[in-house]
């Protein structure tokens, strides 16, 4: 009967997550398109913050109730999974172009969060201090983004083709009823994840890293692809990229001003591998603008790696 039951919350949040995602990206590159804002400023931050929301759920609910290892390992395993297996899945299906600020900007841009990220929690502990110099981040990367919308200096690749204009109304409606839609779907889906791995007498590091980082990227995942699908690249580049950097500078900044949290050894390695995935991501994006299915087989390959590390360690 419980087996059932979890089984029923993952399928009803996958429900939620696939339709939350399709109307929460068009409603947003409709606000991009509609007003001018580059569609990668959109994925940066509306989109990425949106999709964000069931991390920082999991992060700041963990930590308060002082377990860090998942919060810790729900951020680390998400940024990973993001790039690995999220792009990976994207650029198999569509090829993504990338503009030229992404590669030259937030990329370098994320690898020196993660590094910094890293260096912070090397002593074993994310305190206020630390907490604090995340946040301040935070508040440089927000104002580098509204002044690249405003002076219109975030390029976007060539490749758009005419779209259908949706009324403002329904463009913000989408945008809310979407983003609740992915926010009540992520949590089923997490519930359900969690009960099941519970089962097998996974650790919370584990857990972390894995079942709640999958779950907790659902919405990464389905709005990445839906994005592509729908020849919206910026958007998925950008939320993948935006994703990881909110994951880290607001929700690790956030849930660390709330309560220091100690940081374990084995997150070393594991940031190591994040630091990786995002450089990997930069040299594969760098040379022709995209990332490719050739691109895409690499990312899951190296996830695939990954995954049986973290399980036979």
């Amino acid at each position: 009967m419980e087996l059932a039951k979890n089984i029923a919350l993952l399928v009803v949040g996958f429900v939620l997550l696939i339709k939350g995602a399709d109307f929460f990206v068009e409603g947003a590159s409709g606000f991009a398109r509609k007003f001018g804002i580059s569609e990668l400023i959109i994925g940066l931050t509306i989109v990425a913050m949106g999709t964000s929301a069931p991390e920082a759920a999991v992060s700041i609910t963990g930590a308060i109730s002082g377990n860090a290892d998942i919060s810790i390992g729900n951020v680390l395993g998400s940024n990973i999974l993001n790039v690995f297996l999220i792009l990976g899945i994207a650029a198999v299906i569509v090829p993504i172009a990338v503009g030229n600020s992404t590669v030259k900007k937030e990329m370098p841009f994320l690898i020196l969060v993660t590094l910094i990220f890293i260096l912070l929690g090397f002593d074993g502990s994310i305190s206020r201090i630390d907490a604090g110099i995340l946040l301040v981040l935070l508040v440089v990367y927000l104002s580098y983004l509204y002044r690249s919308a405003v002076s219109g200096q975030a390029e976007e690749p060539e490749n758009e083709a005419p779209k259908k204009e949706l009324p403002i109304w329904q463009m913000a409606l989408f945008i809310v009823g979407g983003a609740v839609m992915i926010v009540l779907g992520s949590n089923f889906a997490v519930d359900g994840a969690k009960a099941l791995a519970a089962m097998f007498g996974m650790s919370e590091r584990l857990i972390g890293l894995t079942v709640i980082a999958i779950g907790t990227s659902l919405p990464e995942l389905v709005t990445s692809v839906t994005a592509a699908r729908k020849g919206n690249a910026d958007i998925a580049i950008g939320n993948v990229v935006g994703s990881n950097l909110f994951n880290i500078l607001f929700i690790i900044g956030l849930t660390g001003m709330i309560r220091p949290m100690n940081f374990a050894k084995n997150f070393i390695s594991d940031g190591i591998v994040a630091i990786v995935a995002a450089i990997l991501l930069w040299i594969l994006a760098r040379d022709d603008r995209k990332v490719g299915r050739r691109d895409g087989v690499i990312l899951l390959a190296a996830y695939a790696a990954y995954l049986v590390y973290i399980i036979v360690m």
